[in-house]
């Protein structure tokens, strides 16, 4: 793997080196050393998977607090994701700042979302796949979100959402003072 971009403050976008032959290529797309490299500690809690039978549908922006506050290593592996993160770390200089990019199947490139960013994304096919690994346990309590289309952040989505979950639709805009405060349970996207 190296290292493309920093495309928001502590966020990193990273290509993957296939070894191509006869059958195909094989490349690593997780490797803790590499990443502490980066600046990165992945002690990777769970593995998730994330299928979207249709093109132009919405997931996010999503982000856990407090001790489930994660690193996420965000990689398309069918398909193709506008993938997005907003960072809503209070204090920072990049508060309320987002950055989209292409992540697909075909160009193999893999996300590093740190804690303190909001993520989601908007498949830009059918029939897509994505996977990411977590360095903690999905936790309801603190779990958060921020509406997708809030103007106050801007995102320039590449074409308008046609499927969004009723959780996702009902996400408030953002308020950088009651991100952090507690919120009801909620299930996952």
């Amino acid at each position: 793997m190296r290292l493309v971009e920093r495309p928001l403050a502590e966020a990193a976008l990273l290509a993957t080196e296939p070894h191509e032959d006869e059958r195909g290529f094989f490349a690593r797309a997780f490797c803790r050393a590499t990443l502490a490299r980066f600046g990165f500690d992945c002690a990777i809690a769970q593995a998730n998977h994330s299928f979207s039978a249709r093109a132009r549908t919405l997931r996010g922006l999503h982000f856990q607090v407090g001790r489930a506050a994660e690193t996420k290593l965000v990689q398309c592996v069918a398909g193709a994701i506008f993938d997005v993160i907003v960072d809503v770390r209070p204090g920072s200089r990049t508060l309320g700042r987002w950055r989209g990019m292409e992540l697909s199947a075909a160009n193999r490139r893999l996300l590093v979302v740190p804690p303190g960013f909001a993520h989601g994304f908007l498949t830009l096919t059918d029939q897509t796949l994505v996977t990411y690994l977590v360095t903690e346990a999905y936790e309801p309590s603190l779990d958060r979100g921020i509406a997708f289309d809030d103007p106050a952040i801007g995102i320039d989505w590449p074409k308008q959402p046609l499927v969004v979950s009723a959780r996702d639709r009902s996400h408030p805009p953002f308020d950088p003072v009651r991100l952090w405060q507690t919120q009801p349970e909620a299930e996952p996207a």
